[in-house]
This record gives C-alpha cells, sequence and structure tokens, in this order.
C-alpha cells in the first residue's frame, strides 16, 4: 500500500500533498508516494537546523508542523 504525505493548505480549503524537492502540490496525482511508511514518517519529520547568535536552534518548519502521513 502506498504512503504519502499532506498537510493543510495556508492560502486555500483542503490539502496540499508533498511532490519532493522542496515542493507542496494541490494536485493529488502528482503527490510523492512511499513504498514504506517508515520512509513516509521519516520524510514528515523533517526539522532543520541553524545558527543564530552564535545558538544552535533546531525546529519543525511550519509546513511539517501539522503534515501527516497517509494511504488512500
Amino acid at each position: 500500500m502506498p504512503y504519502h504525505i499532506k498537510t493543510p493548505a495556508k492560502l486555500n480549503t483542503g490539502d496540499v500533498y508533498w511532490k519532493g524537492g522542496n515542493v507542496w502540490t494541490n494536485t493529488y496525482a502528482d503527490r510523492l508516494q512511499y513504498a514504506n511508511k517508515s520512509d513516509a514518517d521519516a520524510q514528515a519529520a523533517t526539522t532543520e537546523t541553524n545558527v543564530i547568535g552564535g545558538r544552535t536552534i533546531t525546529y519543525t518548519p511550519e509546513w511539517w508542523e501539522n503534515a501527516t502521513v497517509v494511504t488512500e
């Protein structure tokens, strides 16, 4: 069963889907599909680390905060 990642759209109603390559799409057919749930879960757990003022800060980017892995 293939898995994919979706998150609520920021500008429109409905959901957007992870397309890969730092791109989200509102076209369901263009979503990136994963064969394994663990691979999709790892992508959905994306964090970024930045050094600001000498401090290292790791955070979850806003797009990934509400992302869910689903199979439909």
